[in-house]
This record gives C-alpha cells, sequence and structure tokens, in this order.
C-alpha cells in the first residue's frame, strides 16, 4: 500500500514536470508581457539585484526551466532521441537494481554483474523499444480524450507487457547461460505474476501518461515512476 502511494505521488508530480503546457495560455501571457515597458516589468524592475538571480528570469524567454540540464536533454531528446531514451532507461534501470540490492537484497556486497546486467537490459532493450513503440502507438491513436488514453493503456497492458515481460526473462536467461528449456520454464512460472504485479500499478500510471504527456517525454516520465517497479523486477526476476 505504501509502495502504491508512493508511485501514485509521484505520478502526480512528474507529470506536473513533464507535461507539455497549454500553448494558448503560454501565447496569451507572453502577449501580455510583451506590451509592458521593460523598466515597468513586474519582475524585471522589481530590483536591480533581483534581476541578476538566475531564479529571476525573463519571462518573455523560453528556457530550460529550473531543473539542471533540462534543456540539454531535451535538445538531445530532439537531435538524438534513440540514444538519449535509452541512456535515460540505462540509468533508470541501474537505480532500480541498485535499490532493489539496497533495500530488498540480504544485505551482502553489490552484485555488480547482475546490475550491469539489468542496466544493459534497460540501454539495449526498453530504452530503444519504448522509443518505437510509443512512437507508433500516439502515431496510430491521436489525441487524449477518454476513448484515446483508455484504448492506449488496453494496448499498452493488454498486449505489449506480456510481450515486455517475455523479452525480460529471456534477456535474463540468455545472460545467466540458461538453456531455452530453462527459460521457457522461467516465463511459465512467473509471467502471470509479473503481469499482474504491472496490472496494479501501470494502469494508472499510463492514464497520466497518455493524457498529459508529450511522447518523447513517455520514457523519462515512466522511467521515473519505474525506478520503484524495476526494483519488484530485479527481484522476481533473478530469484
Amino acid at each position: 500500500m505504501k509502495l502504491f502511494s508512493l508511485i501514485t505521488a509521484t505520478s502526480c508530480l512528474s507529470a506536473s514536470a513533464f507535461a507539455v503546457p497549454s500553448v494558448s495560455s503560454n501565447t496569451f501571457r507572453k502577449s501580455e508581457l510583451a506590451m509592458i515597458p521593460k523598466d515597468q516589468h513586474p519582475i524585471v524592475s522589481n530590483s536591480r539585484s533581483s534581476s541578476k538571480s538566475p531564479l529571476f528570469r525573463d519571462p518573455l524567454k523560453t528556457r530550460g526551466g529550473a531543473v539542471p540540464g533540462w534543456a540539454a536533454y531535451n535538445q538531445a531528446l530532439d537531435e538524438k532521441p534513440l540514444i538519449t531514451k535509452a541512456m535515460t532507461s540505462l540509468v533508470g534501470w541501474f537505480l532500480g537494481d541498485l535499490l532493489a540490492q539496497l533495500f530488498l537484497g540480504s544485505g551482502g556486497p553489490l552484485d555488480w554483474k547482475r546490475l550491469g546486467t539489468l542496466s544493459l537490459f534497460g540501454f539495449i532493450y526498453h530504452g530503444p523499444s519504448g522509443h518505437y513503440f510509443y512512437n507508433w502507438l500516439d502515431s496510430k491513436i491521436e489525441g487524449t480524450g477518454a476513448k484515446e488514453v483508455f484504448s492506449k493503456v488496453a494496448i499498452d497492458q493488454i498486449l505489449w507487457c506480456p510481450i515486455f515481460m517475455t523479452v525480460f526473462f529471456t534477456y535474463l536467461g540468455l545472460m545467466a547461460g540458461d538453456n531455452f528449456s530453462t527459460i521457457g520454464t522461467k516465463i511459465k512460472n512467473d509471467l502471470l505474476t509479473a503481469c499482474q504485479g504491472s496490472w496494479k500499478v501501470w494502469p494508472f500510471v499510463h492514464l497520466i501518461n497518455f493524457k498529459y504527456i508529450s511522447t518523447k517525454h513517455r520514457l523519462v516520465f515512466l522511467n521515473a515512476i519505474q525506478i520503484g517497479f524495476n526494483m519488484f523486477l530485479a527481484f522476481l526476476g533473478t530469484k
């Protein structure tokens, strides 16, 4: 229950951070501010010392926000979306397994091989597959109405989730040197459990994702939420 509450709160906070602002309201606000002389601007003219602070920025200019590196990250998403999303997932899976080992492990030394294996999975599969899948899904079902959002959530959880989990267990098995018979048994035993775990969390998260988050920001939003879920997957996949 505490995990669900934490994921819910994080989802709302992440949505407010990553969601695309209304163009019309921004445009209207900018037009209003543009009509005010600079020396009478309520922010700029407040005080000379204040205007020099990075917290007091010219609202007529679009910047990367208060998050360090956010503007550079968005530029990387525009210029090199595939590698940027792959690196985003690498970090997400790294943190997910690191926290799983620290808080759900036996208290022994870090398993660096496992940490590297799961981080690599984020880089070579989660990021790239998410990039292509969500671009495809958004191109086929456009809009953020209730029908479109619920359709995307259904496709993600009913079709994509089992495929993703199957690839996940297959990857772990191959990295561990298991034969296909052993991998098949692992999938048979744990696939439903993994999907059920997903269905308890991700439908709500994806309602926010598909309603408020832009296509290019989907993976960074999901990775922010998924760190906690990756702890569950890391524990399930390596038990």
